[in-house]
């Protein structure tokens, strides 16, 4: 049943992975290139991954001939490029606002919040926690994900354009070790 301390421990677990907040200068230049971050469909369709996920995640890797290692890091050579972008200021991924609005899936659902971090983190959270507390803990995420997505243009003005061009920078910086971390974690693991 409901217990208290893992939901706890689940929403901190995945709210630090997930990082939300440090992905805050990638949403705003996100919403820069196609004009509006979809807040509803990025937090629905992440919460339909990360509930699939813990249901069945391993079974859908298994049936394309995935193992978790090879989707981490499929995940963390996305998390890099998008690092880069923030770096360099140069676009990599090209969003085009005709492209039928999949820009709240790719990269926001899915690296940013669903990533292959969250994603390997649920998995493992299953051989620690009863499941109704992890889906707790994943709801609990998703209404601190909409509320950032939803006031990020807020947010924005609030830090002005040199906050936001420090904060670009540093969060580029985190995401590339991040990603890189992910990247030599899971080679590793894959041998």
């Amino acid at each position: 049943m409901f217990n208290i301390k893992e939901i706890i421990s689940v929403t901190l677990i995945l709210f630090s992975v997930i990082d939300v907040i440090g992905s805050l200068p990638v949403l705003i230049d996100l919403r820069k290139k196609v004009g509006k971050i979809e807040s509803e469909q990025a937090t629905v369709i992440s919460g339909i991954l990360m509930v699939s996920f813990l249901f069945v995640g391993e079974r859908i890797l298994n049936l394309f001939g995935v193992d978790v290692a090879s989707f981490a890091i499929a995940g963390a050579l996305i998390i890099f490029l998008i690092g880069l972008e923030m770096i360099l200021g140069r676009t990599i991924f090209k969003s085009e606002v005709s492209s039928g609005g999949a820009t709240h899936i790719v990269p926001i659902a899915f690296p940013l919040i669903a990533g292959a971090g969250t994603l390997t983190t649920i998995i493992s959270l299953r051989a620690e926690y009863q499941t109704v507390n992890i889906i707790v803990g994943i709801v609990i995420n998703l209404i601190l994900i909409y509320a950032v997505l939803k006031s990020s243009e807020w947010l924005e003005t609030r830090l002005g354009p040199g906050g936001l061009d420090v904060l670009r920078k540093i969060f580029g910086i985190i995401l590339l070790a991040i990603s890189i971390k992910l990247f030599k974690t899971n080679l590793i693991a894959g041998f």
